[in-house]
């Protein structure tokens, strides 16, 4: 199958996709995690998406979308696009080289939730500077407040999990990713909407249950 995640930030893309992975031999393709791979290989990709990287300016839809590209090719069998695409410029433009390659996506996971839950859950998370454990204020609290079960450090709060960045992150996704949600209702896209509020475990089996039947319908 090949597949693409949508969802804000804070939705538990990163958790499912690891579970929908494992459980069906797919490759997971994020777009932050080629990108920065393209950057440390120094590759001609890297060095063209540094300049923006470093300034905190968006990298440009045409290098996002040449890397994507490169990297489904690579994959060869079933894949899951996750941060990818981001805005409707970069699914069309994703339509159209599958179309030129005999090929299209099979579905699309949608994890729905509130922004107010997002916002609890981000803002709330603390973690480890040394060993990287995370945790929360309210729903996974260490034994000790605010210090690292593993090793005693001080937990932090990362830059990205704070008010107002996820306040900017929640508004970036509305008005750039959430349309392409749009274009792929408009285009017939199998679209398969999970309620990303309840329990990961939920959230999963949920996730499992469009899949399976999907796989079957695919082959």
């Amino acid at each position: 199958m090949k597949l693409i995640l949508l969802g804000p930030p804070g939705a538990g893309k990163g958790t499912q996709c690891k579970r929908i992975v494992d459980r069906y031999g797919m490759t997971h393709l994020s777009s932050g995690d080629i990108l920065r791979g393209e950057r440390a290989a120094g590759s001609d990709l890297g060095h063209r998406a540094q300049a923006y990287m470093d300034s905190g300016a968006l990298v440009p839809d045409d290098l996002i979308i040449e890397m994507m590209i490169g990297a489904m090719k690579k994959a060869g069998g079933g894949y899951v696009l996750d941060g990818f695409p981001r805005t409707v410029v970069q699914g069309e433009a994703l339509d159209a080289a599958l179309s030129r390659a005999g090929e299209r996506i099979d579905g699309i996971v949608n994890l729905v939730i509130d922004d107010g839950i997002i916002v609890q859950r981000m803002t709330g998370r603390r973690s480890c500077p040394k060993c990287g454990a995370v945790y929360h204020i309210e729903n996974l609290k260490p034994k000790v407040d605010n210090i690292c079960d593993t090793d005693g450090e001080p937990l932090v709060q990362r830059k990205d999990d704070q008010p107002e960045v996820v306040a900017n992150r929640l508004k970036t996704y509305h008005e750039q990713t959430a349309p392409v949600l749009g274009y792929y209702e408009r285009t017939g896209q199998k679209i398969m909407t999970i309620d990303a509020a309840q329990a990961p475990e939920e959230v999963t089996a949920a996730v499992f249950a469009e899949l399976d039947a999907l796989s079957d319908q695919v082959g």
